[in-house]
């Protein structure tokens, strides 16, 4: 048995352990952590605070980046705000971005005033961008919704009710991430309170799948440890075989489902995965931002590189040193350019005044 297959059957087992023993099961403690070992850095170059924010303004947090089909970057920033503040709801500044990916230019902004928590973004073949909202304001008017925009960024679809968190086909709570199929279906992955030990009234855990329309068609999950479940769905994405591949990051692990909802594996050997990222050629890229002695005990943060077709680090990038020391930091979003680059998309430090931002990761 390989070294692969016998970590994930130790995994199994002490799941069944804690389970019978009435403990928590997705604390994973029984699983050895791949970045330990001696595993190339394929991007060791690197360069923090990749590219400034306009009129000179200060990053806040971020937590989605990704490539558009003409190969540039998208990302955005929480206008200014750190961590889960509602920075956007009150602030005029456009906090999608759009950077070329070679010369950091600028190339277009939009979204003033649409936004009170930007979480999850994708950018779609078209070039459209997708952008979840993951956070209500007060006056009940903005958040727990889904925006697809034009390259331009005018408003083509909305999904959810602004303001409204529930668990229907036609409301969110809480809404990490979305994608869509190559048929132009789209998938919202739903419930960013649900990996908390007491998930509040109402929060959730779920997979929930539309027509290219907008059209509500199913959905699948629910907070928990089994298989199917969920404790914080955090991001999704998309192999050449059209499985989708889910960050259940409370659960420190990726389930691996096909566009029906029906399960068909899960990958435990990479970490507590905050983003996702799978490249043209199935390489997998995992962006771990949470593993800490108290979360995900013995775990290091960083980008696990391996491949869709089994569970198994081939490559580690280590998050640069910040004022954290020896932790470093890593992003929650994760992106690699046509040149093999890898972005991260970071919050703040432990300093609050410090900022997120992109940082880049050179390919060797």
């Amino acid at each position: 048995m390989s070294l692969s297959g016998r970590l994930k059957l130790t995994h199994i087992v002490g799941i069944i352990a804690i389970a019978m023993s009435g403990g928590r099961a997705y604390s994973q403690t029984d699983v050895i952590d791949p970045a330990k070992n001696t595993l190339p850095n394929p991007n060791p170059t690197v360069i923090t605070k990749w590219v400034p924010l306009p009129d000179g303004r200060t990053w806040g947090s971020t937590a989605g980046v990704d490539i558009g089909p003409d190969g540039h970057v998208w990302t955005y920033d929480r206008c200014g705000a750190n961590a889960l503040a509602n920075g956007c709801d009150t602030s005029n500044v456009a906090p999608i971005l759009k950077f070329d990916r070679s010369t950091g230019e600028l190339l277009t902004s939009f979204g003033a005033g649409m936004f009170v928590l930007p979480h999850g973004l994708h950018v779609d073949s078209d070039g459209n961008v997708w952008v979840t909202d993951s956070r209500g304001n007060e006056a009940g008017t903005k958040g727990h919704q889904v925006i697809k925009f034009s390259p331009e960024g005018e408003v083509l679809m909305t999904l959810g009710k602004a303001g409204v968190a529930g668990s229907g086909p036609d409301t969110f709570n809480e809404p990490c991430d979305v994608i869509t199929a190559p048929n132009g279906d789209i998938f919202v992955s739903d419930g960013h309170s649900g990996q908390s030990d007491n998930p509040p009234p109402g929060a959730t855990g779920r997979i929930v799948k539309f027509t290219k329309d907008g059209k509500y068609v199913k959905e699948w999950g629910q907070i928990g440890t089994a298989p199917g479940e969920f404790r914080t769905p955090h991001a999704l994405a998309f192999d050449s075989r059209g499985r989708l591949f889910v960050a259940d990051r409370g659960n420190h692990r990726i389930q691996i489902f096909d566009q029906e909802g029906n399960f068909l594996d899960s990958f435990e050997q990479f970490g507590r995965v905050s983003g996702l990222f799978i490249d043209a050629n199935d390489t997998l890229y995992a962006i771990d931002s949470e593993s800490n002695p108290t979360r995900h005990p013995g775990w290091k943060t960083g980008i696990r590189i391996g491949s869709t077709t089994e569970d198994r680090v081939t490559a580690f990038i280590p998050p640069h040193e910040t004022d954290r020391g020896s932790h470093g930091t890593a992003g929650e979003g994760v992106a690699v350019d046509p040149e093999g680059n890898v972005y991260a998309a970071e919050g703040p430090t432990s300093r609050p005044t410090a900022g997120g931002g992109l940082t880049k990761y050179v390919k060797r």
